[in-house]
């Protein structure tokens, strides 16, 4: 099972170049990823001790703040953490069979990869889904003919298969609107930072 805190931590230090804890936690909130993913302030922060240990951030003990209060750990991403970030988000834009906020996290960061290669990635997924929904049509769903043979089991199988082709649709126009220039990705230009249009309150803003 893939970690998200990992790859939401990860991108939002690389993002930022070096960074502190609470600016992390105030991108994973700005996010939303509170509401669609387990990124709660323990974990985030158990993540940037746990991957500083592991080699993928390097830790910077920060001077105290003007103002007084303790002095702030600061991270940035190395390279063994580069190469996570990027095993990471790749495998959340092609695997087929993980949890909905695996590809949402692997979306978000979708533009630090090269526009073809995230394109390549997404024609995997597609695939990967077409073969599984083959698989369970030709195993598992029942004959539109006779449901009785499966009575309410066969709504399972039928549910899958509606959910499969409809990851398949949303990702074939994510693909065609990339492939018709949306976004800017890497090597591009400068990263699109923002994630609201101008004017539109944040819903996880705090108040």
């Amino acid at each position: 099972m893939m970690s998200v805190i990992r790859l939401l931590v990860l991108g939002s230090v690389r993002q930022h170049g070096r960074t502190h804890g609470y600016q992390v936690l105030n991108d994973l909130e700005f996010w939303g990823a509170h509401e669609w993913s387990n990124a709660k302030p323990g974990s985030i922060y158990h993540a940037l001790k746990a991957m500083a240990k592991q080699g993928l951030l390097l830790a910077h003990e920060a001077a105290p703040s003007p103002a007084g209060g303790p002095p702030r750990t600061e991270y940035e991403i190395t390279d063994a953490g580069e190469d996570v970030f990027f095993d990471l988000l790749r495998h959340a834009l092609r695997a087929h069979d993980e949890r909905i906020d695996v590809l949402t996290a692997g979306v978000g960061f979708i533009v630090d990869l090269p526009r073809a290669e995230a394109v390549g990635l997404l024609r995997e997924r597609v695939a990967a889904l077409e073969g599984w929904r083959a698989e369970v049509r030709k195993h598992w769903s029942p004959p539109e003919d006779t449901p009785e043979q499966w009575g309410h089991i066969g709504e399972i199988m039928r549910l899958w298969v509606h959910e499969s082709s409809s990851d398949e649709a949303w990702t074939r126009g994510l693909i065609d609107r990339i492939e018709a220039g949306a976004y800017v990705f890497a090597d591009e230009g400068e990263r699109q930072m923002d994630v609201l249009p101008p004017g539109v309150p944040n819903p996880y803003a705090k108040n």
